[in-house]
């Protein structure tokens, strides 16, 4: 059985659906982040790095979103969330690497300039700098990744799980949504998958 620890409006968002579109067995932690549930010593005995997502596996912990995605994709292949195309494969991988090590750090600046800077001055100027990053990050995302109904064209994988994550923030760091009609469409898809639908049911208080 996996266990999954997951918070609101994070992107342990990505990881919880795709163990519902892989029909995988697993069970729910819930951290609340208001009340310091990371920082607890029980938590940080299953991911020190207090965030989450993190996944427990038969195997031990998995952190990361994408090394999580990854895994349910692997160990569930009928679920077909990752295609054995050693191209396409290295397509979705690029998008998750994109989306975690350069669209989230720029959502993060909005709250968390502490991570990189002590200067209260210098947190003011990383959260005046998100909505032209993150609208670079959308046009980016939009004009690069996407090329059909699909990351991959018409077939659905855990890229798509992750950009519907994670593209959720844009519109909350000042992106003109307008102007990303393709983002808009993807959104729309995901959100009538009924995988999408139960977990949101979870994740929107």
């Amino acid at each position: 059985m996996l266990r999954l620890h997951v918070a609101r409006g994070t992107v342990a968002v990505a990881p919880h659906i795709a163990l519902e579109e892989a029909g995988a067995e697993y069970t729910l932690n819930w951290i609340d982040f208001t009340r310091g549930d990371q920082t607890h010593p029980d938590y940080l005995a299953v991911n020190p790095k207090g965030r989450v997502p993190a996944l427990e596996t038969p195997h031990g912990v998995l952190t990361e979103a994408a090394a999580i995605l990854t895994y349910i994709a692997d160990t569930h292949p009928a679920a077909s969330l990752m295609p054995a195309d050693p191209f396409q494969r290295a397509r979705v991988h690029e998008l998750h690497l994109t989306l975690a090590a350069t669209v989230h750090v720029n959502h993060a600046h909005k709250l968390r300039g502490s991570r990189w800077a002590n200067d209260p001055a210098a947190h003011t100027a990383m959260a005046a700098k998100v909505p032209q990053n993150m609208t670079a990050n959308a046009a980016l995302l939009q004009d690069h990744f996407l090329t059909g109904p699909w990351v991959l064209g018409d077939a659905f994988s855990t890229a798509d799980i992750y950009l519907f994550t994670v593209a959720r923030w844009f519109a909350g760091d000042g992106v003109d949504m307008s102007a990303f009609p393709a983002l808009t469409v993807h959104h729309t898809a995901m959100m009538q998958r009924s995988a999408v639908q139960n977990v949101m049911r979870h994740h929107i208080s």
